[in-house]
């Protein structure tokens, strides 16, 4: 047994045998029929119009309830301008390209899609553990693999890989990101130019894939100033701080490309699902601003796109002069500095799901697959069930967890300066640049209540 494992050791690496299990995982999930997936919940349009997409006609319904595996090619002149500014729109072009290439040029298979980014995510995978195991084969090396897969393997995140949303750019942007910095902390190459490239490449796909994420790139120039402690990196100052300077370009441009309707529709979903919750009296609390009229606390867990009736229309004129116009994110942090007790009791309620990754709203299955509406799959989900049932929920708990990460790795990181090695700076700076990325969904899921 002891000359297989070594055989074994010798012709597969810690990070060739996560490759090869995340593959067989995600491959069956995404490509085997009855494929997985997610169904649309009405953004799958950002994507799909501006990219020569359209729907196809179905007798069932083809929002939340089942995933659409296939979708039309525009034969003409596409009219439909790009709503949002997103790298994302490369990843769908590539898997249109391809689809012309091997399937058909009038009808788009999900799947082309999900390839683009299975691809990448191995990619992704492969880094990821060769930062955490070299320059090691031992057990404990093989064991780190199979926990990279149990809990980067997860069905939760995979599911993202045959749909329109932005997430997986996302998560994938993330891993590389974060893997290029412990590559170069850990000196697994020769050479460190590819790493930074590759840092800053990811970093910028992860800024771009979302509107939402252009703070980020304040946090990502944290990790790029730990760059400039390489050794033995010629040039390495003027190539970070442009580096650093693209990045923060990146984030002003993704964030000046917000536009007046999803700035509207933060705003609203913001009072609707933030001011006006957690407090008894709503209309007592928005009428001592003296801006607002408290007929608007009739808004109350009211959506910005309403499913049902609403008191007053949230995309009308009315709301937009009497109520939006007199609302800002200033007002906000006003409001909150007086009544704090009601904005950590919001905060609570945005931690209370922040570790739950699968998406509850859609479901998970194609129709006729011979799964119910909406059903979602329990295939190889057990880290995000474990993790969405055990985390503690409490943004006291959350904040703790990011101060004493940050108070560890400074240690460590001061430890390491006077020592002249690199790689303490290097996991401090990514550690402080990851304090921020872990609150930020409590964050989004205040501003966007997607708890």
């Amino acid at each position: 047994m002891k000359t297989i494992l070594r055989k074994g050791q010798h012709y597969i690496s810690p990070e060739l045998m996560a490759v090869i299990l995340a593959a067989i995982l995600s491959c069956v999930l995404l490509f085997v029929p009855p494929i997985n997936g997610l169904a649309d919940n009405g953004d799958f349009y950002r994507a799909t119009l501006s990219n020569g997409l359209y729907r196809l006609p179905s007798h069932v319904n083809q929002y939340l309830d089942y995933v659409i595996p296939k979708f039309g090619i525009y034969q003409y002149f596409n009219e439909n301008k790009a709503v949002v500014l997103t790298s994302q729109s490369l990843f769908v072009r590539a898997a249109i390209l391809l689809n012309k290439l091997f399937y058909s040029h009038t009808v788009f298979d999900i799947r082309f899609l999900g390839a683009i980014y299975e691809a990448f995510y191995l990619g992704a995978i492969y880094l990821l553990t060769k930062s955490l195991v070299y320059p090691f084969r031992k057990g404990r090396s093989y064991a780190v693999a199979l926990i990279v897969v149990f809990v980067f393997a997860d069905s939760s995140f995979t599911l993202y890989f045959n749909s329109f949303f932005g997430e997986p750019e996302m998560f994938i942007a993330a891993l590389y990101s974060f893997a290029a910095v412990m590559l170069l902390a850990r000196h697994c190459y020769q050479r460190n130019w590819p790493s930074v490239v590759l840092f800053f490449v990811s970093t910028i796909f992860l800024i771009t894939s979302k509107q939402q994420n252009a703070p980020l790139a304040l946090s990502y120039m944290v990790v790029a100033a730990g760059l400039l402690f390489l050794p033995h990196f010629k040039a390495r100052k003027l190539a970070i701080m442009l580096g650093m300077g693209t990045l923060a370009a990146s984030g002003v441009i993704i964030y000046a490309s917000i536009n007046t309707d999803f700035n509207n529709y933060n705003l609203y979903q913001s009072f609707s699902h933030g001011v006006l919750m957690e407090t008894s009296d709503p209309s007592h609390k928005i009428a001592k601003d003296g801006q607002m009229s408290e007929r608007f606390a009739l808004m109350r867990s009211q959506d910005y796109y309403a499913k049902t009736f609403d008191p007053v229309k949230p995309t009308g004129k009315f709301v937009e002069n009497h109520l939006l116009n007199h609302y800002s994110m200033g007002w906000v942090l006003k409001y909150y500095a007086k009544n704090h007790r009601q904005f950590l009791n919001l905060m609570d309620l945005a931690s209370k799901d922040v570790m739950i990754t699968q998406v509850k709203a859609v479901g998970d299955y194609p129709a006729n697959s011979g799964h119910r509406a909406g059903e979602q799959t329990k295939f190889f989900t057990l880290y995000s069930t474990y993790m969405g049932a055990f985390f503690p929920g409490k943004f006291a708990f959350i904040c703790l967890l990011a101060v004493v990460f940050s108070a560890v790795y400074a240690v460590s990181a001061y430890l390491d300066f006077k020592a002249g090695r690199t790689m303490g700076i290097l996991r401090f700076c990514q550690v402080a640049a990851d304090d921020d990325f872990r609150l930020r969904p409590v964050y989004r899921d205040y501003w966007r209540r997607r708890c």
